[in-house]
């Protein structure tokens, strides 16, 4: 007997798409023919206390067109979960090994599966460089303009 078509989903932001997001889809792929990726909205982001870097229409597009995503939805809230699990008969729901165990709760409704992230990667270390980087620029610009007011008071 063939195996029956499975459907998975997942959930994010994606506001800086890199390749452990590619990764998590591809992977998401081999474990079911039809993958669903639940885009946070902007509002939803604001609930979290969040602030994307993007707005939700660019990265729902962005992973609307990976090869390995079937359908994007926009993530309202934490509640919604359950729901769309019935409304897309969902037989997998996913997500990263740093939320092991928060979504235990919907292994009524289907396998609950915490997949290793990318070794190396993360949104949260990304944000965390440019925060460096543009407070390194802002530092060097602040010391360049101190620099040129200093030249001009001995000219």
């Amino acid at each position: 007997m063939a195996d029956l078509p499975r459907t998975i989903i997942t959930y994010g932001t994606f506001d800086m798409f890199h390749i452990g997001h590619l990764r998590l889809f591809k992977r998401m792929r081999e474990l079911a023919d039809r993958v669903i990726v639940g885009v946070s909205t902007d509002e939803f982001n604001a609930l979290k206390g969040k602030q994307a870097l993007m707005p939700y229409a660019e990265r729902h597009e962005i992973v609307e067109a990976l090869k390995y995503v079937d359908l994007v939805i926009p993530e309202s809230s934490w509640e919604q979960k359950v729901e769309d699990i019935h409304h897309h008969k969902v037989d997998v729901f996913v997500m990263g090994s740093d939320w092991r165990g928060e979504f235990d709760y919907l292994g009524d409704l289907c396998e609950v599966v915490y997949l290793d992230r990318t070794l190396g990667v993360s949104s949260t270390e990304l944000r965390g460089a440019l925060d460096k980087f543009v407070s390194s620029e802002l530092d060097v610009a602040n010391t360049l303009e101190l620099l040129r007011a200093i030249h001009r008071g001995l000219n």
